[in-house]
Order: structure tokens, then C-alpha cells, then sequence
């Protein structure tokens, strides 16, 4: 629609709290630090226009975090992308977000995450059930229960075979760290193709200390599987007042024709 991927997530993270962010970028991102920059051109073209409602749009994406940008320099993994915020973090607890994945702003998965950190001081990551189908595209987490949607990670293996797999739990893209994750990171070994996967960080650290597992069923899209962004793009459309009736009608008529 008319708002990028990473505003969704950044949004996410204002609203459990967190008004700190480090966006680890890439070559060619350029466009993304320009869409949380004040474009004074523009918004005075919009004023002289009078389109009010735009203009404010436009401040408030500007207004809402203090917002920084690193480079990772070149794609080594995860954990690598993870470990150059290590300076901008220092020794706070920190949490990750992963642009591919969008959290509806119902879900309160980080909010919730968050919370568990500051009851029990550990980090947290957050696991979905899928099928055994789709396990091998994640990391999975053998775990024991603790209490409601909170469990203890045992191990975790990324990417296993259906057959290998420990349980049914998989690592959705949303962490909650101490600053001793940074460590551990330094220390892992690049595995397939020179990268340096966070899961293997986390095993080790789940063999020092608890780490936990925030459990949850809906609310999560995926948006680099091409599937789940028009899912993704269906779901938030309808729930938009500005969108959801003409789109809903739209797309009644539209199955009304395929089933006549």
C-alpha cells in the first residue's frame, strides 16, 4: 500500500517502547534513511497545497524515534548484522526486529517479550508453531514449559530436516537481548557460506544461562515469501478506514465472479 515494510516495524517497536533505533543497512538502501528524514520541499509543497492530513503524516514518520543507520558492509549473517550495533548498544538490553518480518499491532509479541525480560532478566526470543513442512526454514527450539505462553529453550538447530526436528516451535524475528549476546557473537565460527548465524550464539548462551521463548499463534507476516506479503497486504488493507470498505466490496465481487 502507501507504507514500507520497515515503517511497520519501527512502529512496533514506538509502541512497545522503545523510541532507540539502529537500522543496520546495506549497499543500495539509501531510499530507507530517506523515508525517516524531513524532506522540507516536500512538506512545503504540501503545505501550499493543503494537504494537511499528508503533511502531518509525513512529521509524525519523522518525529516518532531517534533514528540511527549503520552499515553491516557486507552480508555475513545475522549475527553479524546483530553484532555491529555492539558500540551503538553498549551494555543495555536491546531487542531486535528483523525487517521481514511484520507483526500485526494486535499481537503484542514484543511488548510481551520485553516484559519477561525485565521480570526475569534473560533474553527472549520469540517461537511459532508451524508445520513440520516448514521447519526446515527456520531455527527450531526444543524447549520445556514454564508457565502460559512461556517456555525455556534447551537447544536450538537451524534449518533441520522435518525428521530432525526437535518440536514444532520456530525462531520468529524478534529477540530480546542482554549486551553479553556481543560476546558470544565475536566468538561463533562462520558456518555455511561465511556466515555467522545468531542461532548458534544463542544455543551457547541457552548452555550458560536461561534464555526463553515467548510462544504465540497469529499476527506474523512474513513479507519476503511472496505469499504472505499479499496476506499481509490483504489483511492490513481491510482493517484501514480509508481502504477497508471499497477493498472489501472489491474483493467480494471479485470471488463472486470466480465461483458464478
Amino acid at each position: 500500500m502507501d507504507k514500507p515494510a520497515i515503517q511497520y516495524v519501527v512502529e512496533e517497536a514506538v509502541s512497545a517502547g522503545i523510541t532507540d533505533i539502529l537500522v543496520i543497512t546495506g549497499r543500495g538502501k539509501r531510499t530507507l534513511e530517506d523515508h525517516f528524514d524531513r524532506s522540507f520541499e516536500l512538506e512545503y509543497y504540501l503545505e501550499e497545497g493543503g494537504k494537511t492530513e499528508e503533511l502531518a503524516e509525513m512529521r509524525r514518520i519523522a518525529e516518532m524515534a531517534n533514528i540511527h543507520y549503520v552499515r553491516q558492509g557486507e552480508p555475513r549473517g545475522l549475527g553479524h548484522a546483530v553484532s555491529v550495533a555492539a558500540e551503538h548498544v553498549g551494555e543495555a538490553p536491546f531487542a531486535v526486529l528483523l525487517g521481514d518480518d511484520i507483526m500485526h499491532p494486535d499481537a503484542g509479541v514484543l511488548t510481551a517479550m520485553l516484559g519477561t525480560f525485565d521480570e526475569r532478566g534473560r533474553s527472549v526470543i520469540a517461537l511459532k508453531e508451524v508445520s513440520a513442512a516448514d521447519i526446515s526454514s527456520y531455527g527450531c527450539a526444543a524447549v520445556k514449559p514454564v508457565e502460559g505462553n512461556l517456555v525455556q529453550v534447551e537447544d536450538l538447530i537451524e534449518k533441520p530436516a522435518p525428521e530432525e526436528a526437535p518440536s514444532n516451535l520456530a525462531v520468529m524475528g524478534r529477540y530480546v537481548f542482554g549486551p553479553e549476546i556481543f560476546d558470544l557473537l565475536a566468538r561463533t565460527e562462520p558456518g555455511r557460506g561465511g556466515e555467522i548465524q545468531l542461532t548458534d550464539a544463542i544455543k551457547v548462551l541457552a548452555q550458560r544461562e536461561p534464555v526463553y521463548g515467548w510462544t504465540f499463534r497469529q499476527g506474523r507476516f512474513d513479507v519476503g515469501n511472496k505469499l504472505e506479503y499479499l496476506e499481509a497486504t490483504v489483511e492490513l488493507a481491510l482493517e484501514r478506514d480509508d481502504l477497508g470498505p471499497s477493498f472489501r466490496k472489491f474483493l467480494v465481487e471479485r470471488l463472486a465472479r470466480d465461483d458464478s
